[in-house]
């Protein structure tokens, strides 16, 4: 497949924080891209700069084979679509997606007509006057209508109630088969999302910690339960990234797939295997990210009192 990103050696610096530290991967065409961490992590930071709306402090990126700042070519084939947009004062939806249309030339009069009354969005009511839920309505309605051959998705559905975000999970699948383009969704709703995305970029206090294809990752961790000393001895030698006890009864969360004989192993140990969702997999890996690399300042401090 074709890049339409390419991102090399990204680092933001605002002052004393790293919110973006040497980050390199690359996005390709016609793919649903699910960009997901904790809060802070970067992501935000990341869609920014590939949107052209913040500077990166060294590290190229290059869209569709070109640098995307003050150029048109490149700004008028994306969309970001943000929780935070801001408006007019005295805008009503109709300005909003009047401007879009005008910007964005794949723009579908017909798709946002129908978004507008999916969502039972008021026209008539300045957008500073709605409600969260509504303001994200507006957002959504933007970046599915636009039909940009890039579009960014970054939490705009917060606000969405679930029969509402399920109509964008609906709308967003059913118009990308019938027009695949290059959407990138960042989300903390990771298991409302895992179905629709194509591949995982997870990103970690600035760093990416995963970018694999979904379906690879779904076979990359499982939880073996069961008595706590036949637990611990068949993840002797595993990576481990969880693990919590209930009196004699063990959870560990280890990485890499099982194989037969491993599976073989714990039917005789009478142990259970778990499967463990993406959502876990990424709060799992996050945290044990998190973990080592406060040891590892602990270690280091200690080595500096020394």
């Amino acid at each position: 497949m074709t890049d339409v990103i390419e991102v090399s050696h990204l680092t933001k610096r605002y002052r004393e924080t790293l919110a973006v530290d040497d980050v390199s991967f690359r996005i390709e065409e016609n793919t649903i891209y699910g960009l997901l961490g904790r809060n802070g992590a970067g992501k935000t930071t990341v869609m920014s700069i590939l949107t052209a709306q913040n500077f990166a402090t060294s590290g190229d990126i290059r869209i569709f084979g070109e640098h995307p700042y003050e150029n048109t070519r490149v700004l008028r084939r994306m969309c970001f679509v943000r929780e935070s947009q801001k408006y007019p004062d005295d805008a009503l939806p109709k300005h909003a997606f009047r401007t879009a249309r005008l910007f964005f030339p794949n723009w579908s009069q017909e798709l946002a007509d129908q978004l507008i009354d999916e969502f039972q969005l008021p026209m008539k009511k300045r957008i500073k006057k709605l409600s969260r839920g509504q303001l994200s309505a507006v957002g959504v309605i933007i970046g599915l209508a636009s039909r940009a051959e890039i579009t960014f998705f970054d939490e705009p559905y917060l606000g969405l109630d679930a029969v509402a975000r399920q109509i964008f999970y609906d709308r967003l699948l059913e118009d990308y088969t019938e027009r695949p383009r290059t959407v990138i969704l960042s989300s903390h709703l990771i298991d409302e999302v895992a179905n629709l995305i194509e591949k995982v970029l997870v990103i970690d206090r600035g760093r990416i910690v995963m970018d694999e294809d979904t379906d690879a990752v779904r076979n990359r961790a499982a939880t073996i339960v069961g008595d706590a000393a036949a637990v611990d001895a068949f993840v002797d030698g595993r990576e481990v990234i969880h693990r919590e006890s209930l009196g004699r009864v063990t959870a560990v969360t280890v990485l890499g797939a099982l194989s037969s004989s491993d599976r073989e192993r714990l039917a005789s140990a009478n142990l259970d295997v778990a499967p463990v969702s993406l959502q876990q997999l990424i709060v799992r890996l996050t945290q044990h990210s998190a973990g080592e690399a406060a040891a590892l300042n602990d270690h280091a401090e200690e080595g500096a009192v020394k």
